[in-house]
Order: C-alpha cells, then sequence, then structure tokens
C-alpha cells in the first residue's frame, strides 16, 4: 500500500548574525518540531546573509523546488532589515505601506511614534496577506507559497503556530527508537537490508558517545505507521540477535 506523500517545505534563515556565529539560530529546530507534528516534510535548510541578491535567488529557487518556503529574520525597522525588499523583488511586485499592517501596529500601542524606521515594519508585498504576530504586533508576510517570519525565536515560533490552520499538511510523522549496543560497523550492512525492504521508512543511524562502550541509536520515522511498526519488528529483532552473539546482556550495558 501507497500513500501520498507529505507537503514538502524549506527554511530559509536570513542574517549576516547568523552566518558570523554572532546568533546561535534556535528557529531550525523550532520549525522542524512543527513540520513533523503537523504533517510537512523538511527537505531542505539555507542560510545566506544580509545580501538582496543572495535572498532573491536563494528564494526563487525554493520556491520553485518546494511545496512551502518559511523564512526567517530580516523583517524588522533597520536599515539591514531588507527581508521584504528582496521578497517583492522575487516576485515582482511593489512594497507599499499596508494599511492593515500600519493598524496592526499601532492598534497594539499607547501614544506609539510611528517613525519611519518602524513604518518599515508595516510594508507589505502586492498581493501578500498578514501573518498574525501576537507577540510585538508587527505581522509576517504570506505571498504565493512564502512565509515570511521574524528572526527573534518566540516571535517566530508564535507565527508558525499562528499558520497551523492555513497549510495544507499531510500526516504526521511516526517514530520509533531503538538503541543497538555495538558501532555502526557492526550492523551497517543489515541495516541497509531492511532499509531496503521497507522504503517508505527514513532509517537513520546515529553514534552515541560517552558511555562504557560503543552505541548506536537507531531512528524509525514514517507516515505509514504499518510499514514503520513491520520495519520497527525487524530492527529489534536484527539488534537483539547481534546482542546474543556479543554476548551484550543489560547487566553488560549498565556498567
Amino acid at each position: 500500500m501507497t500513500s501520498t506523500p507529505n507537503p514538502t517545505a524549506a527554511l530559509l534563515v536570513i542574517g549576516d548574525e547568523i552566518l558570523s556565529g554572532r546568533t546561535r539560530d534556535k528557529n531550525i529546530g523550532v520549525l522542524a518540531d512543527f513540520c513533523t507534528e503537523t504533517g510537512l516534510d523538511l527537505r531542505e535548510i539555507r542560510v545566506v546573509a544580509d545580501d538582496m541578491d543572495a535572498i532573491i535567488a536563494a528564494l526563487n529557487a525554493l520556491r520553485a523546488g518546494y511545496a512551502y518556503v518559511f523564512t526567517s529574520g530580516g523583517i524588522g525597522p533597520t536599515h539591514d532589515d531588507i527581508t521584504a525588499d528582496a521578497v517583492a523583488r522575487a516576485f515582482g511586485v511593489d512594497l507599499p505601506v499596508d494599511d492593515r499592517a500600519l493598524k496592526a501596529i499601532t492598534s497594539r500601542y499607547v501614544n506609539f511614534e510611528m517613525t519611519p524606521a518602524r513604518l518599515r515594519m508595516a510594508r507589505i508585498p502586492v498581493g501578500g496577506d498578514l501573518i498574525e504576530n501576537p507577540v510585538s504586533a508587527a505581522p509576517g508576510i504570506h505571498i504565493g507559497n512564502v512565509f515570511v517570519l521574524a528572526g527573534v525565536p518566540v516571535i517566530f515560533e508564535a507565527m508558525l503556530n499562528s499558520l497551523a490552520g492555513r497549510l495544507a499538511t499531510g500526516v504526521k510523522l511516526g517514530t520509533e527508537t531503538v538503541d543497538c549496543w555495538v558501532g555502526e560497523g557492526t550492523i551497517g550492512d543489515e541495516l541497509g537490508i531492511i532499509q531496503q525492504t521497507y522504503p517508505t521508512v527514513k532509517i537513520g543511524s546515529y553514534p552515541q558517545f560517552g558511555g562504557p562502550g560503543p552505541m548506536t541509536q537507531l531512528v524509525l520515522r514514517s507516515a505509514d505507521m504499518g510499514a514503520l511498526a513491520e520495519a520497527a519488528i525487524a530492527v529489534r529483532a536484527m539488534v537483539d540477535r547481534v546482542h546474543r552473539e556479543k554476548d551484550i546482556t543489560p547487566a553488560k550495558r549498565a556498567k
């Protein structure tokens, strides 16, 4: 039995501060969790500098290749916040101040001075919709299959959660984890055969370090619950046999 693939997604992280190491990106993990929970298949992540041509090129490539593209960063009030400009150019549309965005910002604060810098955050590409920002009011942008979100992690996550009902999502991925107390080289060949037998199940092998001996964590993921269960049984049977052959008992693992 075959299942319909989940919609694909990509993330474009924008910002010199990410590439310089000054800021440690947290939004990648948040989006990965969101995609897993909502049935999106996150396939690619790119990081680009605050460079107009680089942002446009990356955005056009990603939006042509995936069902959804999320961006993070570069929609604040300062001169280097150029994501909205790049998105407008990528879509070939103007970038005026949007009355809806302006209202969302000004209605949030009392005695709010709309400086030219703050006004930048009310610009929305023609044809774009707003993405609600319950944290600081300045909205994100939805245009085509692109969702432009803030880079500040708490705002990014809040904006992302507001999109849950607006996306055509798929089947939530199921996960099974099997611990194997040998190195990858011992089980690699058999694990490859199991992977070929269950092509709808993604089987990852992750070495763990710092324990008394070699240990490999095997993680199986799939939207096909039946295939996932069968593959997990096959992997556990293989691991149990290897443990018996190597005389690796629970007591020895605990040492």
